[in-house]
């Protein structure tokens, strides 16, 4: 078997970040290899979106992103924007459509993307290697050797884009983490992001069954606030709302929801305060039926609205404003999109993502810690963060 292959640019996975940089070193004359240990490439591109891949967001920018270094991500994504992604869609002709805040979507499959992406490497000539197990990396006379089931390949670069731990089952693993702790970098702590949160079972048995109730809220924790749906679950809360929060929620925090986002709500009530039926009736008009019943019986509110003194209005008004909710957790990285964390940025240049301690090696993707709000921007930092590195190499 030939061992010891020489090039130009080693790439450790095959997502949406490591095809991006491929394509781009590829494109510039570099020689590129491009690994992976599994034998499909780009999943995480195939189940997103419910199939129809969320490749970007209009209203992209470092605002829309969490990590320790929050400047990091500015540069790369001023220099590859949504724009300039969208006009590759454009030119491989992948009709598209703005589903809500700035989101695009392919009208079709997901698997155009990861198709255009291919296209993108073979006019590089990128090579690939997959399904491909590595059994060690290591540094040999100036240059990266990375030991593999297919023998050696050696290189002066060395981009690791494996992407984080979510969604275990379509192959994340720590390998970032664990090659940047070899080398001598720092890893902020991962944990999941945009994922359900858990309600102890004895709150949740509280409500009754709640189970598939989906209603428009705004939440907030710590900096985070986002007006979007809330979907109630078996095990706790899900939707947009939740997943959004989630990324700002720690254990031991509450989140705070305002169930009448689009009311001023003591002005409403005092609007309604002559009204003959009981509070959850009243509710009922602007809430699932089922909900405000259980609502109004877990606070005991049973008093028809005439009945109310305008005391009792405005507990009810701070009550609807601000319900306090304390998740018990996550669903953990199985029913995450994302993580959080990752390698620490500090440690890389934000215009190259080449690691400021060992010159060659480069961390993309979900693997360093950026991550951004849902709707697109996850893969908006792959593809900037990808061409960033793809054009140092």
């Amino acid at each position: 078997m030939e061992t010891k292959r020489k090039w130009d640019v080693i790439i450790i996975g095959a997502g949406a970040a490591g095809m991006m940089c491929a394509a781009r070193a590829g494109q510039r004359g570099r020689r590129v290899l491009l690994m992976d240990h599994r034998q499909k490439i780009g999943e995480k591109i195939r189940i997103s979106g419910g199939g129809h891949c969320n490749f970007t967001n209009l209203h992209c920018s470092p605002d829309h992103f969490l990590s320790m270094n929050p400047e990091f991500c500015r540069s790369a994504l001023a220099r590859f924007t949504p724009q300039h992604f969208i006009h590759m869609v454009e030119r491989y002709q992948i009709p598209y459509h703005e589903k809500h805040l700035g989101q695009l979507f392919c009208d079709g499959s997901a698997v155009q993307i990861i198709h255009m992406l291919q296209a993108e490497c073979a006019l590089g000539h990128v090579a690939w290697r997959m399904p491909c197990k590595i059994d060690a990396v290591f540094q040999k006379n100036g240059q990266f050797v990375v030991a593999t089931d297919h023998g050696d390949d050696v290189s002066g670069a060395l981009v690791v884009a494996t992407g984080g731990l979510s969604i275990p089952k379509i192959g994340a693993s720590p390998f970032a983490y664990r090659l940047a702790k070899q080398f001598g970098l720092d890893v902020v702590p991962p944990r999941p992001g945009l994922v359900p949160l858990s309600i102890d079972p004895d709150t949740m048995a509280g409500f009754g069954d709640l189970s598939g109730i989906s209603m428009p809220v705004e939440v907030s924790c710590h900096a985070g606030r986002f007006r979007e749906s809330l979907l109630f679950t078996h095990q706790g809360l899900s939707g947009p709302a939740i997943l959004q929060i989630s990324s700002y929620w720690n254990r031991g925090d509450c989140i705070h929801l305002n169930l009448l986002p689009d009311h001023d709500i003591l002005a409403w009530l005092s609007a309604k305060r002559s009204h003959r039926g009981r509070v959850d009736h009243l509710l009922a008009e602007v809430w699932p039926r089922r909900f405000a019943q259980q609502w109004c019986m877990t606070y005991g509110l049973h008093r028809e609205m005439n009945q109310m003194t305008f005391e009792a209005l405005q507990q009810l008004g701070e009550a609807l404003a601000n319900w306090r909710i304390k998740p018990s957790g996550t669903l953990g990285y199985n029913k995450a999109e994302v993580t959080l964390g990752g390698v620490d940025t500090h440690g890389l240049s934000s215009k190259t993502m080449e690691s400021r301690a060992v010159p060659g090696l480069y961390f993309i993707g979900e693997a360093v810690d950026v991550t951004g709000q849902l709707g697109g921007f996850n893969f908006q930092w792959a593809w900037s963060s990808g061409h960033a590195a793809g054009l140092a190499l």
